[in-house]
């Protein structure tokens, strides 16, 4: 059969060709992101009610909405919150795999469901309902270097010329401006004012809804039928005033002696801002932040491109000293650590090279794995898109990994022609077909076998299931690629290219003298090799010595190895949440945020930082005691230390920052799966209490506890019942005998310290607020509100203080919930030198022995799908092992045989958990990967001596000479495809940053469990072939059963 390819080398090129191009086309079309998208879709419901508190927002607003959102088809948990704000959000996460519109159509018809219950303020105001993608692809500073801009003329520029712009572009989810400075019509009332005129908070806003308003008055001289006109008029009204001047001149009163109060003579009115909730800065000057969010299934780089050239067109028609700076960018972690994969791939590709070149002594041999190699890598591109795969880490992992793999088969190939040329003294051609006849069936097996490891792995579910899909689908198309051009293209360019030089006084140089050097060592070696084996092959008790000495070491180096999931990169970039003291104000967190800005600029290797203060970014909350940094590094080549390293400076230096707490963060290492790395656990009031002050002291309990744990770092909380807050009290009877309804009274104050929108105008192509609100002066203090007065139904002012008391009290500023129980936030990161597994596994301990009845704890974000995972590695390992079992049970037409395989594996992945422990790496998903890839290579290496081996047997071989035969024939073809692709390994292993970590853990794992796996595989396969050979005889299934392999068969026949 595969001497067609030899007869016919154009068609094996144009085979060839063929896969290249449609790799090509692929590649240019594949998404390119920094992981598979395993985060879970989910959708956000998002209620404004103005003046609410958040116990009110939770009663009146949530806990209607989660009861109609719970068991939503799909559903994996809901979390809710609700702040003193007036804002409330209830989320629902779902299972990865959900469909997300369907999701989202699914939570529309239960919010529908439920809309009559919610109060009519919160449903005039509307709900938002979005599918969110949660990871932030771009955060944007518009500042200007102009000392009279302020924030309120950036955040309003930026919405007026920018969002609609980026909103724009296809693959944004979501782009939205922090804060809320949007321009509103401003009318701060005067309460003293009003009371001198008898003015009650109703008759303003009647007045403004009589007099601005948008009428149709009609036409005159329309057609009736009855009369006709010789001309129709279209009848307009001005409508709702739009400027300072229309509002300043609303009648309020007025008398038929033609006296006149105007709103002006009780209120100031100004053009101004609907809220003031958020400072926002960069290196100190005012900025308006927009955070930008991809939708789902949209190619990330993709955006994140458009979006900067739409931000760089937008930018020529900036006013005079207006700028912007991209503070995070997600492209640029995945770009660099993209970068660095593919500088890997040819440093691998030329490091493979040096070693096939050192084995096979000729340029001509080297040459046909440098072709034969990209064919089949280009040509997985095109099967990825089959497949629906994306670029990422994991693909591209697999294609550094694949170079060691793919070039074993043209190896194998080479060094059988090779080997014929030496010995039988043939031509390239008569050599090559003498060898694929008897190699064919190897390539075939070792093809099917190492497809066979990664098959089963791409069937697995989760998020974790997508990983190793991703990997697998890459790896196996790779090597079934590569099995093709072997058996096509490899076999012509041999007869084509090589030359049997054996026998042949080369030139004396430098390199055929090391050539030789080195030749002449290994045959030194491979004799040795041959007189080990003599004295133990046949000893059965060495070779099960010997295999459980490995099983033992596993178990022991893998108990004491930290494990985790996916580990924190450098990714140039991390947060700093501050919180200052409950009741603290807006601008005293701005000065802590300002400081901490100026301390933190001065730090090496700190490119900008950008400030927030009343918004913290871990859970999107916002709160006039909290705060957010984002400080963006250098590149990473322009400085000495990473991101650990300059956390550790600036949390030494913030320590003299008096009256703040300063905690910081790392973004996630899966964007996507929250707003920061480590982890994420809610502590739940299980018993339903409701009392916050008890789940005060069980968090801050807790949190100690786990504070004290080495393991863990950066642990805490934000939840606090200590927010400083006043109850007031109506005297019922007292409020009835002035006149003064109860709702009055409420509405009043709502609108004087609340503030309310009734009717709002069109301006720039914008709807703005009309807000009354008291003037700030007259709410400064508690003690105020005592002051204001309501109408009663006498038409006479009353004073709050002849019916009202305020009580002072202690709550929370931000109540959140998880799975419908009241919960507190708890975020941390594991210490240096531990993983998230061991993290998780702490904080399972302490929660067990500190936390009373009625309390218990779940967890959220990435945490939540490690925690679901428990010890999913193994079974993935054990279904990979009972695969490959049956696939060479297959083909060796025995139960037994394929034990030797199986048994060999021990050793590369006792190799493996060694190099791991001696690099202080984690056995985390990356290990898991290179663990998978073992079983194969290993495998392949076992089935080289067997193959042989069982060949020789059934040609009538006794097992023992079969066994020695099989070893002595594989053994340079083992040794140099093994080294091959440890060579490959070796920039994997020694990579530094972006990406270091999971570079060198995949890199030591493969190359620590290929090396040691190799060397011992040599010396105790043959003995394990002794061992089942020699019961394999004795078990027959038929009487005149064929112990052929399969592969020899199918290459016989033909």
């Amino acid at each position: 059969m595969f001497n067609k390819f030899i007869q016919r080398p154009v068609l094996s090129i144009v085979i060839s060709l063929v896969i290249v191009f449609l790799g090509v086309l692929a590649m240019t079309g594949l998404p390119v992101t920094q992981f598979p998208s395993i985060s879970p879709p989910r959708v956000n419901i998002t209620a404004e009610y103005p003046g609410a508190n958040n116990e009110l927002l939770i009663k009146s607003v949530v806990i209607p909405l989660e009861r109609a959102m719970n068991g939503v088809p799909g559903m994996k948990y809901i979390t809710s919150g609700a702040g003193n704000d007036g804002e409330a959000n209830v989320m629902v996460v779902f299972n990865l795999g959900t469909d997300p519109n369907q999701a989202a159509i699914n939570i529309q018809n239960r919010v529908a469901s439920v809309i009559n219950k919610l109060p009519p303020l919160v449903v005039r105001e509307g709900l938002k309902i979005s599918q969110e993608q949660p990871n932030m692809l771009l955060y944007v500073n518009l500042y200007s270097k102009d000392k009279n801009t302020d924030q309120k003329f950036l955040f309003n520029y930026a919405d007026i010329n920018l969002l609609s712009e980026i909103k724009r572009v296809n693959g944004v989810g979501f782009a939205d401006i922090l804060g809320n400075r949007e321009y509103a019509m401003r009318i701060w009332l005067k309460p003293d004012r009003m009371l001198a005129y008898k003015i009650s908070t109703d008759e303003i806003m009647e007045a403004l809804n009589n007099q601005s308003l948008e009428a149709s008055p009609g036409k005159t001289g329309e057609s009736s039928g009855k009369r006709s006109q010789a001309f129709e008029y279209v009848l307009k009204y001005k409508g709702r005033y739009t400027n300072k001047e229309g509002y300043s001149n609303i009648v309020v009163r007025a008398n038929p002696n033609g006296e006149l109060l105007r709103l002006k003579d009780v209120a100031d009115i100004e053009f101004g801002s609907s809220m003031y909730d958020i400072y926002s800065s960069i290196d100190g000057k005012p900025s308006a932040a927009i955070t930008i969010k991809q939708s789902y299934g949209s190619n990330a780089n993709l955006v994140i491109k458009n979006v900067k050239a739409k931000l760089e067109e937008l930018k020529k028609s900036f006013p005079k000293g207006m700028d912007y700076e991209i503070s995070y960018d997600a492209s640029k972690f995945l770009d660099a650590s993209i970068e660095k994969v593919i500088h890997t791939l040819v440093e691998a590709f030329i490091l493979v090279g040096i070693v096939v070149f050192l084995f096979l002594g000729d340029w001509r041999s080297t040459i046909i794995p440098a072709i034969a190699v990209p064919i089949s890598l280009i040509g997985t591109f095109a099967f990825m898109q089959v497949f629906g795969l994306n670029i990422n880490l994991i693909t591209l992992f697999a294609l550094v990994l694949a170079i060691g793999v793919v070039v074993d088969d043209a190896i194998v190939v080479i060094e059988a022609v090779h080997a014929k040329m030496e010995e039988e003294h043939l031509s390239a051609r008569k050599a090559t077909k003498k060898a694929m006849s008897e190699i064919g069936g190897a390539i075939i097996a070792i093809t099917f076998l190492m497809a066979a490891v990664f098959i089963p792995v791409a069937f697995m579910s989760g998020p974790v299931g997508i990983f190793y899909r991703q990997f697998s689908i890459t790896m196996a198309t790779a090597i079934i690629l590569s099995g093709i051009v072997a058996l096509t293209l490899t076999p012509a360019l041999c007869a084509l290219i090589l030359k049997n030089n054996h026998g042949v006084v080369r030139p004396k140089n430098l390199v055929t003298r090391f050539l030789d050097s080195f030749n002449n060592k290994f045959n030194l070696l491979s004799t040795r090799y041959q007189k080990i084996l003599e004295v133990f092959i046949n000893r059965r008790t060495i070779t099960i010595g010997i295999l459980l000495v490995f099983c033992s070491g596993i178990f022991f180096i893998n108990n004491s190895i930290p494990s985790g999931f996916i580990p924190s990169e450098d990714q140039g970039m991390f947060y700093a949440i501050i919180q200052t003291p409950p009741g603290s104000s807006l601008e005293r967190t701005n000065q802590v945020a300002d400081r901490l800005q100026k301390i933190a600029e001065k730090i090496d290797g700190v490119k900008s930082v950008s400030a927030l203060a009343g918004y913290e970014l871990l859970a999107e909350g916002t709160g006039a005691n909290t705060g957010t940094c984002l400080v963006n590094l250098k590149d990473w080549h322009e400085r000495d230390k990473n991101v650990g390293e300059i956390i550790k400076e600036l949390e030494e230096q913030a320590k003299n920052i008096p009256g703040a707490t300063i905690e910081f963060f790392q973004p996630p290492a899966v964007p996507g799966y929250g707003a920061s790395g480590g982890f994420e656990l809610r502590l739940l009031d299980k018993a339903g209490s409701g009392d916050y002050k008890k789940m005060e002291t069980v968090s801050k309990e807790f949190v100690a506890a786990l504070k004290k744990r080495p393991e863990l770092t950066s642990v805490f909380t934000f939840y606090s019942a200590s927010f400083p807050q006043y109850i007031l009290d109506i005297d019922n009877d007292l409020a009835q005998q002035k006149g003064v309804s109860i709702e009055n009274a409420m509405n009043t104050l709502s609108i004087l310290i609340g503030s309310t929108y009734e009717t709002n105008f069109i301006k720039y192509d914008r709807q703005y607020k009309v807000i009354v609100q008291a003037s700030p002066e007259y709410r400064a203090l508690p003690k105020d509100i005592m002051k204001l007065y309501v109408k009663n139904d006498k038409d006479e002012m009353v004073p709050f203080s002849a019916f009202m008391t305020m009580k002072k009290v202690y709550g929370l500023s931000e109540i959140t919930r998880h799975n419908m129980f009241n919960a507190a936030e708890i975020t941390g990161a594991p210490a240096l030198g531990y993983s998230s597994g061991t993290a998780i596994e702490v904080v399972k301990e302490v929660a067990e022995k500190t936390l009373p009845r009625g309390f218990g704890i779940d967890w959220a974000g990435i945490s939540a799908d490690e925690v679901a995972r428990g010890n999913e590695a193994i079974y993935i390992f054990l279904i990979c092992l009972g695969f490959v079992y049956l696939v060479l049970a297959a083909q060796y037409e025995s139960f037994i045989l394929p034990l030797v395989v199986i048994l060999s594996l021990p050793a590369g992945i006792f190799g493996a958990f060694l190099f791991l422990k001696l690099f202080g790496l984690a056995n985390n998903i990356y290990a898991q990967v290179a663990f998978v890839m073992l079983i194969g290579l290993l495998g392949k290496n076992a089935v080289l001596i067997v193959e042989f081996a069982a060949l020789k047997h059934s040609q009538g071989a006794s097992v023992l000479n079969a066994a020695m035969e099989g070893a002595k024939v594989r053994f340079r073809p083992i040794l140099m495809t093994s080294f091959a692709f440890i060579a490959g390994l070796i920039p994997l292993a020694l990579a530094s940053d972006p990406g270091k970590i999971g570079n060198r853990t995949l890199g030591s794992a493969a190359a620590g469990g290929m090396l040691i796996g190799t060397i011992c595989g040599v010396l105790i396969i043959p003995g394990l072939y002794y061992i089942f050979g020699t019961m394999s005889e004795k078990v027959k299934f038929i009487k005149d059963e064929d112990e052929n392999p399969l592969t020899e068969e199918i290459n016989n026949n033909d």
